[in-house]
């Protein structure tokens, strides 16, 4: 999956992956994805990392959905949490179409880390929404 990099306002939300994981002590990195699994912002990895945990978080996330539905009452996801002999790994929403992965070291305050989530993804929720994509146009649509 090829990692989208988008130019303006999203691009420069990396200063805020980078401040989330200087704050909170373990934590080793973040990304910013699309619902459906492209980099929109990250910090901590390399580019082909990110793209492998953006499309593992959104298939996260998209089972969170799932559970919603089928057991939460339509819940939407607030949270997923792995949890790994060494390692978190939080999937969280940051805004409609979008959401926040972080990976941290099991030393991690898991409290702290998702309290600080929280608080960066309502500080900013407007700058953070992926729009829909558009279908691209069906063939023999156009009545051509």
């Amino acid at each position: 999956m090829a990692t989208e990099m988008p130019s303006g306002q999203v691009s420069d939300l990396d200063w805020l992956l980078s401040g989330l994981v200087q704050r909170v002590p373990y934590t080793r990195s973040a990304v910013l994805l699309s619902a459906d699994g492209l980099v929109k912002s990250l910090h901590g990895m390399d580019a082909d990392s990110a793209d492998h945990m953006a499309a593992l978080a959104a298939g996260l996330y998209s089972l969170g959905r799932s559970a919603g539905a089928r057991f939460g009452d339509n819940g939407e996801v607030r949270q997923v949490v792995v949890e790994l002999d060494s390692t978190l790994l939080f999937v969280a929403t940051a805004g409609s179409g979008t959401c926040l992965a972080v990976l941290a070291g099991r030393n991690a305050d898991a409290a702290v880390l998702g309290y600080e989530m929280t608080m960066l993804v309502k500080s900013v929720r407007p700058y953070l929404m992926t729009p829909t994509r558009q279908a691209a146009g069906v063939p023999g649509a156009s009545g051509l």
